[in-house]
């Protein structure tokens, strides 16, 4: 671990190198709920979640949904799709438990007749969802944010789903990911790791996260979501192919601004398609003569699942150490907290 002096009033650090375990835990509480629908019962899946709980699911998208049977849907706003009905299994996430969006689409949900599974550590989405008699799995207290609860918000729903019968072989994945996340985590605990020499590469410039297909494209609008809230820093996300195809074209008249501005990360991982890892490649030429910085994070481990966690948590160190190398608390969120209290007022 750094000798540098941290602010941590809310432990993020211990947290968020606490995901192996979260993760093991979260799999334990998920299995053998009641109440539960048959696999038959279910044509469309859909995911109710905001901010560091709608992570969920995009990991979800990202790992179970290309091999699912039916469609998925991940709903980030206060509207349902216009399908949902007594065939959706609806997983509503809010490690609150009152997020306003989640709760307006979930009584909605309920109102149509589907069939709810809920992922809380208790608020009015917990008391909702009691008093329909919907299974309940319980995020632990102890968590201090949403955002450092991504094992215990994105692993329960992949349990359920293969108790339903949608998603084979989901503890498995789960299994292989816990592996990779201790390993990572016993090299991100050592003095001047990767994550650390990355955040020190970015210092004060704006990263610009690139991730490839879907497990990529979670793990980058995750990594810039950690940068904006644990470092409180300006980030942005793209994803390949696309941004091939638009964004690559808007460096070329500022390059004298962006060499001081960006540096682009670009997180790789296994199951990219060829053509793919050749974009990568290309922009990166292009980008050089451009930015700050090229950086490129690999992801290890076996199964798209391990992958995606290990980019993860990666990415969560980094944005840590972008916090500490600038004495910011990366726990407290002020801004959020103050539009949340103007919406509820």
């Amino acid at each position: 671990m750094s000798t540098v002096q941290r602010v941590d009033t809310e432990d993020m650090w211990g947290a968020t190198l606490g995901l192996p375990e979260q993760v093991a835990a979260a799999a334990e509480s998920a299995h053998r709920l009641h109440g539960l629908p048959d696999k038959e019962e279910v044509e469309h899946v859909v995911v109710l979640g905001m901010g560091g709980s709608g992570i969920a699911g995009d990991v979800l998208l990202a790992t179970a949904a290309p091999v699912m049977p039916v469609p998925v849907v991940v709903c980030k706003s206060y509207e349902l799709p216009p399908f949902v009905g007594e065939a959706t299994l609806v997983f509503a996430i809010s490690c609150s438990g009152n997020t306003e969006e989640t709760l307006e689409a979930v009584q909605e949900a309920a109102m149509q007749g589907a069939r709810i599974v809920a992922v809380t550590q208790g608020g009015e989405l917990g008391r909702l969802c009691s008093g329909w008699g919907v299974p309940v799995i319980t995020v632990p207290p102890s968590i201090p944010q949403p955002r450092a609860a991504i094992g215990a918000l994105a692993i329960p729903p992949l349990v359920v789903l293969e108790d339903v019968g949608l998603y084979a072989g989901a503890r498995r994945w789960i299994d292989l990911a816990y592996e990779q996340l201790v390993r990572r985590r016993d090299r991100l605990s050592e003095p001047g790791n990767e994550a650390e020499e990355l955040a020190r590469r970015i210092g004060r410039t704006f990263a610009l996260i690139h991730g490839g297909g879907a497990v990529g494209a979670a793990a980058a609008v995750r990594f810039k979501c950690e940068i904006n809230e644990n470092a409180n820093a300006p980030a942005f996300w793209g994803v390949q192919p696309e941004v091939c195809h638009n964004e690559v074209q808007g460096w070329g008249q500022s390059g004298d601004v962006t060499r001081q501005l960006v540096t682009l990360v670009q997180l790789r991982h296994d199951a990219e398609h060829p053509q793919v890892s050749r974009r990568f490649d290309l922009y990166a030429e292009i980008a050089r003569e451009v930015f700050a910085d090229v950086c490129v994070v690999r992801a290890e481990g076996e199964g798209e699942l391990a992958q995606l966690f290990d980019l993860i948590l990666f990415g969560d160190v980094v944005s840590l150490a972008l916090a500490a190398q600038e004495g910011l608390d990366p726990g407290p969120v002020p801004t959020l907290n103050q539009i949340k209290a103007a919406l509820s007022s």
